[in-house]
């Protein structure tokens, strides 16, 4: 029996009916209409949780705990108080009238001793601190993705799941969806063969986020709390909310922000329980010019020895790639899987001709529920995506962030003399295909990182202090990531 078939995703029929109406979509900020929920009814089965960060994706987390029995929201944690009590008020009315606690401080949410689970969708820069002190609080974790800032302080988030012996959930929900399990299953039981390359796509196209300058916070924000361990500097963008993304301090570019989904499929779909060998990456921010620092055009490559991890970012206009835009494909020797989002994927031969079709979407709430399970058994081996696991595929998104920011500038059409063979032959003409159709000139400069070695099990670089630099950062007290074996 696949792994697949022994998923208890779909308990029985009237839930399946409940997720479909909902739950079927992740743009839903609610599912609490779905007609029959789960989990024990009995006030003494009841877990208590605190949402942090519910200005957009945390309203899915309130949506995964609303639409169970024995989960009640006691406490929202936002730094925005118009953001924060409206939400309490939201949630007031999905919960019978019983309305959260609100506060702009985690710390103080932390002080609950009645409080169980503490779920985090703050921006990136405070995913592993958030976890980390909530789990020295005694509370388990559900972490959104990537699960850290940095490749250090997801290692620390590790340490503090093991050490204070608790449930923590990455946020990436594809390791609960039907199509997804069913594609890895079929490419890892070796029916496209060998795998040779995994590779992840996220071609997403974004525009420009404003003129860099120096601008206004709202008045609502706490901006010590909203910075938290980054540096307070003046905001440089029109808009704090979201676009912090593409800004380093803050965020890891679409690589860390829609990527990690498909970085984590791919290494999922890989096998692979460790960082790679090597690393390169070359790209950059292209098309505009605006307040973003990322680069919205990028291609990374991993290196596992006899197979390879490639992933590519186009932030501009660009055709799919074997119809996947925003998704996954495997090579294999014998043929390739393709996924073509969350919820659907197929495979194929060499010639083509599809062999196999894989679907089924039960929105979030299968992650949820999957994390609730975990808490209940207090077994951490039946997380579907264990905080180890969103440790590594976030780390790698760092590394080839690290290579590309430690690289040199050289014009476009110079980059396909300094690759080796394929696949980076072929991924790269591609890249200058896509480059042309959007009127880049070959002669724009674009950063090409240096082929980093790395070691996976002390996951340092070999012999480079300037890289090893940036597997971490300096820390604003007392927002303090600890340092290790110091969790």
């Amino acid at each position: 029996m696949s792994r697949y078939d022994r998923r208890r995703f779909l308990e029985d029929s009237m839930f399946a009916a409940a997720l479909a109406v909902g739950a079927g979509s992740t743009s839903s900020l609610f599912a609490a209409d779905a007609k029959v929920k789960k989990g024990s009814t009995n006030p003494a089965d009841r877990l208590n949780c605190a949402v942090v960060g519910v200005k957009g994706r945390g309203m899915s987390h309130v949506g995964g705990y609303t639409s169970r029995n024995d989960t009640l929201i006691t406490w929202v944690v936002d730094v925005d108080t118009s953001v924060g009590e409206q939400r309490v008020a939201d949630i007031a009315k999905r919960q019978g009238g019983v309305a959260p606690k609100f506060t702009t401080d985690l710390r103080k949410a932390l002080e609950d001793e009645e409080l169980n689970i503490v779920s985090i969708a703050t921006p990136n820069h405070w995913h592993s601190l958030a976890a980390i002190w909530s789990m020295q609080a005694g509370k388990d974790v559900y972490v959104e993705k990537p699960v850290s800032h940095n490749v250090s302080e997801g290692r620390r988030a590790v340490e503090a799941a093991r050490k204070y012996n608790k449930i923590c959930q990455t946020g990436t929900q594809c390791r609960s969806q039907p199509a997804s399990m069913q594609a890895i299953d079929y490419v890892r039981s070796g029916k496209i063969g060998k795998v040779q390359i995994a590779r992840g796509l996220c071609y997403k196209a974004r525009g420009p986020i404003g003129e860099k300058g120096t601008y206004e916070v709202p008045g609502t924000v706490d901006y010590n709390l909203w910075c938290g361990p980054t540096p307070m500097d003046p905001l440089s963008r029109p808009k704090l909310h979201y676009d912090w993304h593409w800004v380093w301090s803050t965020g890891n570019g679409d690589l860390g922000n829609q990527g990690i989904h498909q970085m984590d499929v791919a290494r999922w779909g890989l096998g692979v329980d460790q960082l790679s060998n090597k690393v390169y990456s070359y790209g950059g921010r292209i098309g505009y010019e605006d307040a973003g620092e990322t680069a919205n055009t990028q291609v990374c490559a991993f290196d596992y020895g006899d197979r390879s991890l490639i992933f590519e970012v186009r932030g501009l206009k660009t055709d799919a790639y074997r119809e996947a835009k925003v998704g996954n494909v495997f090579h294999g020797s014998d043929g390739y899987v393709v996924l073509t989002g969350y919820n659907k994927g197929a495979a194929f031969d060499l010639k083509g001709e599809k062999i196999a079709e894989f679907g089924g979407d039960g929105g979030d709430q299968l992650h949820f529920d999957n994390f609730i399970d975990a808490v209940r058994s207090r077994k951490y081996a039946e997380l579907n995506a264990d905080i180890l696991e969103g440790h590594l595929s976030s780390a790698l998104c760092h590394l080839g962030n690290i290579s590309l920011r430690l690289g040199q500038k050289i014009a476009a059409g110079d980059i396909r003399s300094r690759l080796q063979g394929e696949p980076a032959t072929e991924t790269f003409d591609r890249f200058a295909q896509h480059l042309s159709d959007n009127k880049i000139s070959p002669t724009t400069e674009l950063s090409f990182g240096p082929n980093l070695a790395f070691n996976p099990q002390s996951e340092t670089f070999v012999d480079n202090s300037a890289a090893d630099a940036m597997l971490t950062r300096d820390y604003r007290a007392p927002f303090v990531v600890p340092a290790a074996g110091q969790v």
